[in-house]
């Protein structure tokens, strides 16, 4: 008896998966982004879904992230550090690794990734309040700024759809705050369909969308 082709391609897929894992163990659940495009909302929906979250806790809570930032200072030295086995501690775990960081990623693990999108006027007028915040100045012009994003993120997309050891998701960050349930459902079916939804939805913020591009 023949297979029908959804099931033929089940087992395919289910096969391919299970030689993905034999090879690099466990994934590593990547949550990327450009700044301020909900990754750190992102890491706390994973941890109360019941994700183990990789992050050292220095870059504590403040006024433009109350909710913290999940981040590991480690991250930050992917493009020069050579040794990067510590990143093995993060299979069957999250960690937070910004959008220009994702190509740095060692070739020995596999990858989920969860790549926040938002508009980028959005990012933009995030980011420049910030830096106000900060009383930093701004080192590149919006307009320059929106160019170089636009064309990073197709080039980090590329990058990895032509990896064998990388899966991607795109999560729209206002269509979360819109519907948390349908974006945790979402999240959750990537991952395997074992994290707590309800507890992922009820962490998510509309209060802190505070950026709201006005449209017209």
């Amino acid at each position: 008896m023949r297979c029908s082709q959804p099931t033929l391609n089940a087992q395919l897929n289910y096969l391919s998966e299970l030689l993905i894992k034999l090879r690099y163990g466990a994934p590593v659940i990547v949550v990327s982004g450009l700044p301020r495009s909900g990754t750190s909302m992102m890491m706390k929906m994973l941890e109360v879904g019941g994700v183990p979250v990789l992050t050292d806790r220095v870059r504590q809570s403040d006024t433009d992230n109350p909710g913290g930032y999940f981040e590991h200072e480690r991250v930050k030295d992917l493009e020069q550090e050579t040794d990067k086995r510590w990143l093995r501690s993060a299979r069957g775990s999250s960690i937070k690794v910004i959008s220009h960081l994702l190509e740095h990623l060692p070739e020995n693990n596999y990858y989920r990734v969860i790549l926040m999108r938002r508009h980028l006027d959005e990012i933009l007028a995030s980011q420049n309040i910030m830096l106000n915040n900060r009383a930093a100045e701004n080192p590149v012009e919006d307009e320059r700024a929106r160019e170089l994003f636009s064309k990073h993120l197709v080039k980090i997309k590329v990058h990895m759809r032509r990896k064998q050891n990388f899966d991607l998701l795109e999560v729209n960050y206002c269509a979360v705050l819109a519907d948390p349930v349908a974006g945790s459902e979402a999240v959750n079916a990537f991952l395997g369909g074992a994290l707590d939804v309800q507890a992922m939805a009820q962490v998510v913020n509309p209060e802190l969308y505070r950026n709201r591009r006005q449209e017209g």
